[in-house]
């Protein structure tokens, strides 16, 4: 799966939602039915990836149209920037798709929506309740991605003498004195969005058991994200302080910080569950093995697992083949052959299906079902979320910790940032 990037707002959404009519979704045009009869066009909106290509989504709903004579469901590939910008335009064209993929419905979002929350098949999917925003439904996911993960390169952990898996992030420190005596860089990040985002990673399973609902007592103020953070803050400092994280790490991109890992240069690689498409793809000369986050010392291991719902769905509220839209994402996220084809082409998990695993993914898989909770990432989704943006502005304040800025001159900046976007 693509990195979780931080997602771009929806800006000015609520002013466009002053020109979109009832009735303007994208059923509404030359050769579709609005008739109740389930047949005709029917627009889906979606994320164009190396792994999602327009010949591959096509082909995901080519069974569908075939069990549906009259039906044809037409793939929309971004015009804009992305999903986002693109619905953005669309809305204020009057011409939205019927159904959008990747995005995560939020209060701005929500009017526009159809609300899912008395369908019975939502029922089960991944992480519905956990999205859920005011206690109704408005996205549903085909999996999940793990997000508090670190991938290790088991021959540095070998020569190392490293035998038990560090399971606080004081036995990962040691880890890391020990990998770095063997000639290795303990611990791979890079510039762009990753430095935040693996910070926050890592950061997941303790900040769960020590503030449980962390984006909630944010947004109320009873806690702030900046000072939350500063224990894990200075933990970072003081890796790259050590010599863990290489120090010029910020000019390195994703593509770069991952070679160093295939490579054998670095040992360990703190990354979301899509990672697993990487290795399969790269085949480095060494196994790797991943294990979840470690937690602060007493806290209990393994900690909630920081998740995301992968390919999520949603219908907009205006389209004129509602029946329609219902039965294709109904299908898209319930039917086996459908659900298995999405998690296999972009490396995503669920438990209780089966698929063919690599080794690697099934050790995944693992980590997913023994977690005890699963818990929002970053922004978040549902009612655990932060201002959209929150994600590129604590990656610009945690890369400060590499020119000399102190933690609490980060965990300031973050809390700036969040009161004012509040």
């Amino acid at each position: 799966m693509r990195p979780v990037r931080p997602r771009r707002a929806l800006l000015g959404l609520a002013v466009l939602m002053s020109v979109v009519v009832a009735g303007c979704g994208g059923g509404g045009f030359s050769g579709s039915s609005s008739d109740g009869t389930g047949t005709g066009k029917i627009r889906v909106l979606v994320n164009i990836t190396p792994n999602l290509t327009q010949a591959y989504w096509d082909s995901l709903v080519k069974p569908f149209e075939d069990a549906n004579p009259g039906v044809d469901v037409v793939i929309e590939a971004p015009t804009g920037k992305s999903v986002s910008d693109t619905l953005q335009q669309q809305l204020a064209a009057g011409s939205a798709p019927d159904v959008v993929e990747t995005l995560m419905a939020d209060k701005t979002l929500a009017p526009q929506l159809l609300d899912l929350t008395d369908e019975s098949w939502v029922k089960g999917t991944p992480l519905v309740d956990q999205a859920a925003l005011d206690g109704k439904i408005y996205n549903v996911g085909v999996g999940e991605q793990a997000q508090s993960l670190i991938f290790y390169n088991k021959q540095a952990f070998a020569k190392a003498g490293i035998t038990e898996m560090p399971k606080t992030f004081d036995e990962l420190t040691a880890a890391m004195g020990k990998l770095k005596a063997a000639g290795y860089l303990p611990m791979q990040t890079s510039g762009e969005y990753v430095t935040g985002l693996q910070v926050l990673q890592m950061a997941d399973p303790s900040l769960a058991q020590t503030a449980p609902a962390w984006h909630q007592d944010i947004a109320a103020g009873k806690i702030k994200a900046g000072e939350s953070m500063i224990p894990y803050f200075k933990l970072y400092q003081s890796w790259i302080d050590a010599g863990y994280i290489d120090k010029n790490a910020l000019g390195l991109k994703y593509a770069d910080a991952q070679q160093q890992f295939f490579s054998g240069k670095s040992a360990m690689f703190p990354m979301g569950s899509w990672f697993t498409a990487s290795v399969a793809g790269a085949k480095p000369g060494f196994d790797v093995g991943v294990i979840p986050a470690p937690v602060l010392n007493g806290q209990s291991s393994p900690g909630p697992q920081g998740a995301t719902m992968a390919a999520p769905y949603m219908i907009m509220k205006g389209t004129q083949q509602k029946a329609l839209a219902l039965k294709l994402v109904q299908w898209l996220v319930t039917d086996q052959q459908a659900v298995v084809s999405q998690l296999k082409q972009d490396g995503n998990f669920r438990s209780g299906i089966t698929r063919d695993f690599t080794p690697l993914e099934a050790d995944v898989q693992k980590i997913l079902d023994s977690a005890p909770a699963k818990v929002a990432q970053g922004e978040g989704y549902g009612d655990a979320t932060l201002p959209r943006g929150f994600n590129s502005a604590f990656n610009s304040e945690v890369q400060g910790l590499y020119i000399g800025h102190s933690p609490e001159t980060v965990a300031e900046g973050v809390d700036r940032w969040v009161g004012a976007h509040k």
